[in-house]
Protein backbone atom coordinates (compact mmCIF):
# COMPACT_ATOMS: atom_id res chain seq x y z
CA UNK A 1 0.00 0.00 0.00
CA UNK A 2 1.18 3.75 -0.44
CA UNK A 3 1.18 6.13 2.79
CA UNK A 4 1.29 10.03 2.25
CA UNK A 5 1.15 11.94 5.37
CA UNK A 6 3.67 14.79 6.72
CA UNK A 7 7.28 14.04 8.30
CA UNK A 8 8.85 16.95 10.01
CA UNK A 9 7.10 19.84 8.39
CA UNK A 10 7.59 18.20 4.79
CA UNK A 11 4.45 15.73 2.55
CA UNK A 12 6.66 12.06 2.05
CA UNK A 13 4.73 9.46 0.41
CA UNK A 14 6.01 5.51 1.14
CA UNK A 15 5.48 3.22 -1.40
CA UNK A 16 4.89 -0.89 -0.86
CA UNK A 17 4.46 -0.77 2.20
CA UNK A 18 3.60 -4.16 3.78
CA UNK A 19 0.42 -4.02 6.12
CA UNK A 20 2.48 -4.86 9.23
CA UNK A 21 5.19 -2.77 8.65
CA UNK A 22 5.80 -0.49 11.54
CA UNK A 23 6.25 3.41 11.15
CA UNK A 24 9.91 2.69 12.51
CA UNK A 25 10.50 0.99 10.20
CA UNK A 26 9.36 3.33 7.75
CA UNK A 27 11.11 6.85 8.69
CA UNK A 28 14.70 4.55 8.92
CA UNK A 29 14.26 2.29 5.97
CA UNK A 30 12.33 3.75 3.47
CA UNK A 31 12.72 7.66 4.04
CA UNK A 32 16.26 7.66 5.42
CA UNK A 33 15.50 8.84 8.97
CA UNK A 34 17.48 7.24 11.23
CA UNK A 35 17.51 9.06 14.50
CA UNK A 36 14.27 7.17 16.20
CA UNK A 37 16.41 4.14 17.67
CA UNK A 38 15.52 0.56 16.99
CA UNK A 39 16.01 -1.48 20.71
CA UNK A 40 13.21 -3.39 21.76
CA UNK A 41 10.24 -2.88 19.35
CA UNK A 42 8.21 -3.43 21.63
CA UNK A 43 7.34 -0.51 23.24
CA UNK A 44 8.91 -0.92 26.19
CA UNK A 45 12.09 1.28 25.78
CA UNK A 46 11.06 4.86 24.27
CA UNK A 47 14.60 4.71 21.76
CA UNK A 48 12.12 4.90 18.60
CA UNK A 49 9.38 7.70 20.34
CA UNK A 50 8.37 10.55 17.87
CA UNK A 51 5.72 12.63 18.22
CA UNK A 52 2.62 12.07 16.15
CA UNK A 53 -0.18 14.71 15.87
CA UNK A 54 1.96 16.22 18.86
CA UNK A 55 1.29 13.02 20.51
CA UNK A 56 4.50 11.12 21.81
CA UNK A 57 4.14 7.51 20.67
CA UNK A 58 6.54 4.73 20.38
CA UNK A 59 6.84 4.43 16.44
CA UNK A 60 7.96 0.34 16.56
CA UNK A 61 4.05 0.21 17.83
CA UNK A 62 2.51 1.85 15.12
CA UNK A 63 1.58 0.50 11.79
CA UNK A 64 2.56 2.52 8.98
CA UNK A 65 -0.93 2.54 7.65
CA UNK A 66 -2.03 4.49 11.03
CA UNK A 67 -0.26 7.49 9.98
CA UNK A 68 -2.15 8.19 6.61
CA UNK A 69 -2.75 11.75 6.35
CA UNK A 70 -1.30 12.32 9.80
CA UNK A 71 1.22 14.41 11.43
CA UNK A 72 4.80 12.90 12.41
CA UNK A 73 7.64 14.69 13.72
CA UNK A 74 11.09 13.20 14.75
CA UNK A 75 14.42 13.89 16.65
CA UNK A 76 15.40 15.65 13.21
CA UNK A 77 12.60 18.32 12.98
CA UNK A 78 12.74 18.48 16.73
CA UNK A 79 14.71 21.89 16.39
CA UNK A 80 12.44 23.13 13.00
CA UNK A 81 9.27 22.31 15.17
CA UNK A 82 10.02 24.01 18.72
CA UNK A 83 11.46 27.24 16.38
CA UNK A 84 8.22 27.17 14.82
CA UNK A 85 5.99 26.75 18.39
CA UNK A 86 8.50 29.50 19.85
CA UNK A 87 7.50 31.74 16.77
CA UNK A 88 4.17 31.70 16.80
CA UNK A 89 3.40 31.31 20.68
CA UNK A 90 1.56 28.08 21.47
CA UNK A 91 2.01 24.33 21.42
CA UNK A 92 2.71 22.11 18.23
CA UNK A 93 0.62 19.73 16.49
CA UNK A 94 -2.13 18.30 17.76
CA UNK A 95 -3.68 14.73 18.14
CA UNK A 96 -7.45 14.70 16.31
CA UNK A 97 -8.83 13.68 19.81
CA UNK A 98 -9.83 18.36 19.76
CA UNK A 99 -8.29 18.58 23.24
CA UNK A 100 -5.71 20.84 22.06
CA UNK A 101 -7.94 24.02 22.49
CA UNK A 102 -7.87 23.80 26.21
CA UNK A 103 -4.02 23.56 26.45
CA UNK A 104 -3.21 26.46 24.12
CA UNK A 105 -2.93 24.23 21.15
CA UNK A 106 -3.72 24.48 17.41
CA UNK A 107 -5.62 22.58 15.42
CA UNK A 108 -3.72 19.57 13.42
CA UNK A 109 -4.43 21.35 9.78
CA UNK A 110 -2.62 24.78 11.26
CA UNK A 111 0.18 22.62 12.89
CA UNK A 112 0.50 21.22 9.16
CA UNK A 113 1.35 24.94 7.70
CA UNK A 114 4.90 24.87 8.99
CA UNK A 115 7.41 23.82 6.67
CA UNK A 116 11.38 23.02 6.78
CA UNK A 117 13.08 25.54 4.61
CA UNK A 118 14.38 23.90 1.82
CA UNK A 119 18.08 24.45 2.46
CA UNK A 120 17.88 22.33 5.68
CA UNK A 121 19.08 18.56 5.18
CA UNK A 122 16.41 16.18 5.79
CA UNK A 123 18.41 15.25 9.02
CA UNK A 124 18.38 17.75 10.85
CA UNK A 125 22.25 18.84 9.82
CA UNK A 126 23.35 22.84 10.04
CA UNK A 127 20.23 23.71 11.87
CA UNK A 128 20.41 25.74 15.59
CA UNK A 129 19.43 22.99 18.22
CA UNK A 130 16.07 23.37 20.03
CA UNK A 131 16.62 24.33 23.90
CA UNK A 132 15.82 21.03 25.03
CA UNK A 133 18.65 19.54 22.40
CA UNK A 134 21.21 22.07 23.77
CA UNK A 135 20.66 21.62 26.96
CA UNK A 136 21.45 17.77 26.73
CA UNK A 137 24.78 18.44 25.32
CA UNK A 138 25.82 21.38 28.04
CA UNK A 139 24.22 19.45 31.01
CA UNK A 140 26.58 15.96 29.57
CA UNK A 141 22.92 14.02 29.09
CA UNK A 142 24.24 12.07 26.66
CA UNK A 143 26.91 8.82 26.78
CA UNK A 144 26.12 6.20 23.97
CA UNK A 145 23.24 8.35 23.02
CA UNK A 146 21.14 5.36 21.89
CA UNK A 147 17.94 6.57 23.68
CA UNK A 148 19.01 10.23 23.44
CA UNK A 149 16.18 10.89 20.31
CA UNK A 150 13.81 9.22 22.31
CA UNK A 151 14.47 11.28 25.51
CA UNK A 152 14.44 14.69 23.21
CA UNK A 153 11.29 13.66 21.96
CA UNK A 154 9.74 12.90 25.09
CA UNK A 155 11.59 15.94 27.04
CA UNK A 156 10.58 18.60 24.71
CA UNK A 157 6.79 17.31 24.85
CA UNK A 158 6.80 17.57 28.54
CA UNK A 159 8.22 21.19 27.94
CA UNK A 160 5.44 21.92 25.61
CA UNK A 161 2.92 21.19 28.04
CA UNK A 162 4.20 22.01 31.25
CA UNK A 163 7.40 24.93 31.22
CA UNK A 164 7.83 24.68 34.73
CA UNK A 165 8.12 20.57 35.57
CA UNK A 166 8.96 19.21 39.24
CA UNK A 167 11.56 16.56 39.71
CA UNK A 168 8.73 14.37 39.89
CA UNK A 169 7.10 15.83 36.97
CA UNK A 170 10.13 15.16 34.98
CA UNK A 171 11.03 11.51 35.94
CA UNK A 172 7.02 10.59 35.49
CA UNK A 173 7.17 12.03 32.22
CA UNK A 174 10.27 10.14 30.89
CA UNK A 175 9.51 6.68 32.84
CA UNK A 176 8.87 4.98 29.58
CA UNK A 177 11.94 6.11 27.60
CA UNK A 178 15.28 3.52 29.12
CA UNK A 179 18.91 4.31 29.09
CA UNK A 180 21.46 1.73 30.16
CA UNK A 181 24.26 4.53 30.20
CA UNK A 182 23.90 7.72 32.52
CA UNK A 183 22.07 6.56 35.26
CA UNK A 184 19.52 9.44 34.55
CA UNK A 185 20.52 12.28 36.64
CA UNK A 186 22.22 14.41 34.10
CA UNK A 187 18.84 13.92 31.84
CA UNK A 188 17.27 15.02 35.10
CA UNK A 189 19.80 18.06 34.84
CA UNK A 190 19.38 18.75 30.95
CA UNK A 191 15.65 19.16 31.54
CA UNK A 192 15.74 21.35 34.37
CA UNK A 193 18.19 23.48 32.76
CA UNK A 194 15.87 23.57 29.56
CA UNK A 195 12.88 24.47 31.51
CA UNK A 196 15.20 27.52 32.89
CA UNK A 197 16.49 28.76 30.25
CA UNK A 198 12.53 28.51 28.63
CA UNK A 199 11.96 30.86 31.37
CA UNK A 200 14.22 32.95 31.36
CA UNK A 201 13.16 33.30 27.56
CA UNK A 202 9.76 34.42 28.03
Amino acid sequence: MRVNFTVNGRQQEADDVWEGESLLYVLRERLGLPGSKNACEQGECGSCTVRLDGVPVCSCLVAAGQVEGRDVVTVEGLAEFAKQREEHGHGGACGTGGGCGAKGGVSLDEAKRWQSKPGDSQTGEGVELSTIQQAFIDAGAVQCGFCTPGLLVQADALLEENSSPSDQDIREALSGNLCRCTGYEKILDAVRLAAARQGEAV
